[in-house]
């Protein structure tokens, strides 16, 4: 008897980790599409296979309940291997990896022509786009929940607009009051 009730506790577990609420990935192409017909800011998650933050950012930072909510309630939200052998096409041209090497998927590969646009110089990097497709900022670095929380807020409410010098960001960086829990789930 004990061993049902260990064994239905464990399935009961399984199910609602199962049913956690995730981050809605989306394509860069399916982003542009989604935003024609709803506009949000788009939030992409630049990464490499081989990358030990990016793994953890995706393991601590949006897998947090908060980030999920309101990455998903405010932004499209892609993942996009700045290693990778997909094409990209942004304001009418077409980015590639021409020496990407397929025995290389998990490893160091050749970097990306749209991380290299983007001026990805470290992983992760999350990019930001506004609702025009216009790159608003890269943000390198793992980043923790209420460290994201920052970028999210600042970005989604335009408040990056009034800010024309370092000191108004360090006032804002000083004045602002995260919110997200630090739990990864």
């Amino acid at each position: 008897m004990m061993k049902k009730i260990i064994l239905g506790a464990f399935i009961l577990l399984l199910a609602i980790n199962a049913s956690a609420q995730e981050i809605n990935w989306v394509t860069f192409e399916e982003a542009v599409a989604l935003q024609k017909k709803n506009p949000k800011k788009i939030m992409m998650d630049v990464y490499t296979n081989w990358c030990g933050p990016c793994k953890m950012l995706d393991r601590n930072t949006f897998k947090n309940k908060d980030v999920v909510k309101y990455v998903n309630d405010n932004y499209y939200a892609v993942k996009f291997n700045a290693e990778g052998n997909k094409n990209v096409t942004y304001k009418d041209n077409v980015f590639k990896n021409p020496s990407y090497d397929p025995a290389k998927a998990n490893r160091r590969n050749s970097s990306h022509e749209f991380a290299r646009f983007l001026q990805v110089r470290a992983y992760p990097t999350i990019a930001f786009f506004d609702e025009e497709l216009q790159l608003i900022a890269p943000i390198t670095g793992y980043q923790k929940p209420q460290q994201l929380e920052l970028y999210l807020k600042l970005f989604k409410d335009d408040k990056y607009k009034t800010m024309t010098s370092q000191e108004a960001f360090n006032e804002y960086y000083k004045a602002f009051k995260p919110t997200f829990g630090q739990e990864g789930k």
